[in-house]
Order: C-alpha cells, then structure tokens, then sequence
C-alpha cells in the first residue's frame, strides 16, 4: 500500500513568503449553497481561507447572501443570479456542495466545465449532476479533481461489491477521462493514471455533515495556490485529516464538529512542518 505519510506531505507542502500579498496565493471560486443548504457555502469558504488561499469569492444564490456574508466576512461573494461567470480572474474553482441537481444547476455546472480555463474540482450535487448525465465526463477539463464518497462513486461509474472494486475502476477511469479521484472512506485514497496513494490521517469523527464540504475548500484552495492538481489533493486530504486528529485530542468521535477542524488547519500546518 502507497502511503501518504507526513514525510511525503512535507517535501509537497511550499513556503509562505514572508514578503508575499494575497495575490501571491491565489483566488479561489466556490460555487456552493442554496436554501436550507447554506452551511455547505459557509464550510466550504472557511475551509479554503484557513488553508492559505489568499482571496476567496463564493458564489451563492442572491437570497440566501447575508448568511455568507456574516458567517464568513473574509470571503467575497458572487451573486449566482447575477453571474456571468467570467472565470478569467480565478485561478481554481470548486464546485458542487449544497447546489441543488434541478435544471438550473445542471445549466451552470455544464456552463462553469465548458467555460473553466483554471483547474476544477467537484464535489457532491455536481457529481450527482455528471452521474445523470454520464457524457458530461467526456466534457471535464483535464486535471479535473472528482470527490465522491462511495455511494457518489457507484452512482457515477456502477455498483461496486468492494472497495478494491472500486479503487481498479478509479485508475481505470481516472486514465480514461484524465481525472484525479478522490475515494472518500477511512483510507481516503487519492488516484491518477498512475498512482493510488492511501491517507493514513482522519477519524470516524469526520463521519458527519460538512465534512466533504470542507474537504472541497482545502483542496481548491490548494488548487488556487498553485500546486499541481495531484499534489493539491495529496496534501488536501492530509490535512483534513490531521486536523481531525487534533480535533479528536480535544473533543469526542461524537462530539467533534468539522467547524472544530477547520478551527485546527492551522496546528495541523504547523505539525506538517516541525
């Protein structure tokens, strides 16, 4: 088994420049939230800011905006009813939490994936959208990130017996559409044409609402930050599950919320680090 161990994350992990401004550090978008679905949009966007990205914009339908707007002040906000979405400006985009799979969604998804120059990640509502509409796999930009946990899996490419089953599609799949996929489970594993690596972090903790959606924010706002798009997951997913591990030294399996591990990202760089 390939493992993802701490030695491996830190030869990934870059300096922060000490004389460096936002703009060295990428502008990450994420297309998340609807009614009764904010929360995903609020995680999301806290996720990406605590893990470096140096301006975040979160798109939200344009009633639901005061949520983001006093949840997270530092991200900036994109109406989605108003949004052209001239993706020029961004330098990786996340998409997918909390966004409904209606008709509506389904346009803007297919909209984003045609018109997406940065690299993409999806996660959630837009996988469920690509598992109606299987052609659409045929239309994700190279380098794309997949997130599904494994029901999102089976419904995008089959029923699966096992997880080994599902880890052969994935490299099959992963070589086929030019794709990185990423198995949510207890080993989440991270996968190319050509390598499977499994991470060793995490607790069944994370075993609850938003986790996923946090997750989507670390990783874009890698994506935004430059890395390449395996890298970006390898060391997403690390630390997504570190700072669990920290969580759980101060909390419970059931007591943890994933707002007590994005509060950690930070003590988890540091132990990446040292």
């Amino acid at each position: 088994m390939n493992k993802l161990t701490k030695n491996v994350v830190q030869l990934l992990l870059k300096e922060r420049g000490t004389f460096s401004s936002k703009t060295d550090h990428g502008h990450a978008l994420l297309i998340a939230g609807k009614s009764g679905m904010m929360g995903t949009a609020v995680i999301a966007s806290k996720a990406a800011l605590r893990a470096g990205a140096g301006l975040v914009t979160t798109c939200v339908p344009g009633e639901e905006r005061f949520i983001l707007q006093a949840s997270v002040p530092e991200a900036m906000l994109l109406v989605r009813e108003e949004a052209h979405f001239h993706l020029e400006r961004f330098s990786a985009i996340g998409a997918g939490p909390g966004i409904g799979t209606d008709e509506a969604s389904e346009e803007m998804l297919v909209l984003v994936m045609v018109q997406a120059k940065a690299p993409l990640l999806l996660d959630a509502d837009a996988l469920t959208i690509v598992s109606r509409s299987k052609k659409l796999l045929d239309c994700l930009p190279e380098g794309t990130i997949l997130t599904p946990h494994a029901g999102e899996f089976d419904r995008l490419f089959g029923t699966h017996t096992t997880n080994e089953e599902r880890i052969q599609t994935a490299k099959e799949k992963s070589a086929e559409h030019d794709v990185i996929i990423v198995l949510k489970g207890h080993h989440t594993a991270v996968i190319n044409r050509e390598e499977v690596v499994y991470n060793m972090t995490g607790n069944a903790g994370l075993a609850k609402g938003g986790a996923g959606d946090a997750l989507t924010g670390i990783i874009t706002s890698f994506l935004a930050q430059g890395y390449k798009p395996f890298d970006a997951a390898k060391l997403g997913v690390h630390l997504h599950g570190l700072a669990a591990d920290i969580t759980l030294s101060e909390q419970s399996p059931e007591s943890m919320l994933i707002s007590d591990v994005i509060d950690n990202l930070g003590k988890a760089f540091t132990l990446i680090r040292n």
